[in-house]
């Protein structure tokens, strides 16, 4: 068994290391304040965002981007609070932005993507610009998309996400924070290395036309979530050319999950969708990071019913520790919170059996999302 693991742990090993090598590859992106261009239907689907969705609006409000060269769409899904009034009050105190606010026509099993092709459909401008609705954006975001837009020519473009700028006191949040970051990591360093798998519909650039020609959504609209990362794949596939924005100011803030049910359900939900993948790369990707922790799951627990050496299991995790630390601190000199790799160590003992357990239970679990519940 130990020596399995130490087999695992080497191709682990190389796949991290692959992965940085796409991070260094990637161009850091400095605005140059170039003359806007690009036209933008920025598309917000939302569902039972009252507490959250006032600070959206305030950042959208603060864009540095003429009025005229973008428009926002605000799809409500059903909500059974006060979120489309809070809409609707913000739309008629700032008449000098084009502001529509939709209702979701429901069309699968996919309530956001339904949202967001609802919006496609009455959008006026080929670049589509998502975000969540309890996001807030930066005030330069829809320059730096109209300056890689330029300078690349790409059909889509995904850009960083991440969470406000203080260390959570929330251990919860402080494992949420250092897990997320290293999904953004090995997503970023992806399409680095011309292997892009993974993007997150929070910070994310497509044209309307690319996304017609590989027919949106279809194929993929039973599967609740995945907006993003089927979309990719899709685009990758047809050989249009994508693109990383590595630019800390085009990055989304989010909020943090209420508490651990619900980051369990939302992981749940996030790794109920990787069996439908379609990027060969992105299955390899899963099934390494995946053995790799069940592995060390497995070997701890046979260390203490059993004679296997404990120090292989030690060297297996020193291995997967260090690298996995390499590629955190690369993200975060960009991104700046690097104070947060303080709580590393402890993080780092209990990932492996956080995500061995989210697999397992993506393979039987359903989950709740916007207050619906979805059947595996």
């Amino acid at each position: 068994m130990t020596t399995i693991l130490m087999l695992i742990s080497i191709v682990y090993l190389i796949l991290i290391g692959y992965f940085i090598y796409g991070w260094n590859r990637l161009p850091i992106f400095k605005l140059q304040y170039l003359p806007p261009q690009i036209q933008f239907s920025v598309i917000i689907p939302f569902r039972n965002e009252e507490k959250n969705i006032n600070e959206l609006l305030y950042s959208l409000s603060k864009l540095n981007y003429p009025n005229s060269l973008f428009e926002i769409l605000l799809i409500d899904d059903a909500s059974e609070d006060r979120s489309k009034d809070i809409c609707l009050e913000f739309q008629r105190k700032n008449p000098e932005l084009q502001i529509d606010i939709l209702t979701n026509k429901r069309r699968s099993n996919s309530p956001k993507k339904d949202a967001i092709l609802t919006a496609i459909n009455l959008s006026s401008y080929d670049h589509i610009i998502t975000t969540d609705a309890d996001c807030e954006v930066p005030i330069n975001w829809l320059q730096a998309f109209n300056e890689k837009l330029i300078t690349t020519k790409a059909s889509l473009i995904a850009g960083p996400v991440g969470f406000p700028g203080t260390i959570p006191t929330s251990i919860v949040a402080i494992f949420e924070e250092i897990d997320f970051m290293s999904l953004q990591a090995a997503g970023a360093a992806a399409f680095g290395n011309k292997k892009a798998f993974m993007c997150n519909a929070a910070n994310l650039c497509y044209e309307k036309t690319a996304f017609i020609e590989v027919e949106g959504f279809t194929g993929n609209d039973h599967i609740s979530s995945g907006d993003d990362v089927f979309l990719l794949q899709k685009l990758q596939e047809r050989n249009f050319a994508v693109a990383y924005l590595r630019s800390p100011e085009a990055e989304i803030l989010t909020n943090y999950q209420q508490n651990f049910s619900s980051l369990i359900s939302q992981r749940i939900r996030w790794a109920a969708k990787s069996s439908a993948y379609t990027s060969n790369f992105s299955k390899l990707t899963g099934l390494i990071v995946l053995l790799m922790n069940l592995f060390l799951c497995i070997t701890v627990v046979l260390c203490f019913l059993s004679n296997i050496s404990y120090k292989l299991v030690i060297i297996s995790f020193l291995m997967k520790f260090y690298i996995d630390l390499i590629l955190l601190i690369k993200w975060n000199f960009n991104f700046g919170k690097l104070n947060i790799l303080k709580h590393y160590l402890w993080c780092s003992l209990l990932y492996p059996f956080f995500t061995s357990y989210i697999a397992i239970l993506s393979l039987f679990s359903g989950y709740e999302w916007k207050g619906r519940k979805f059947i595996k």
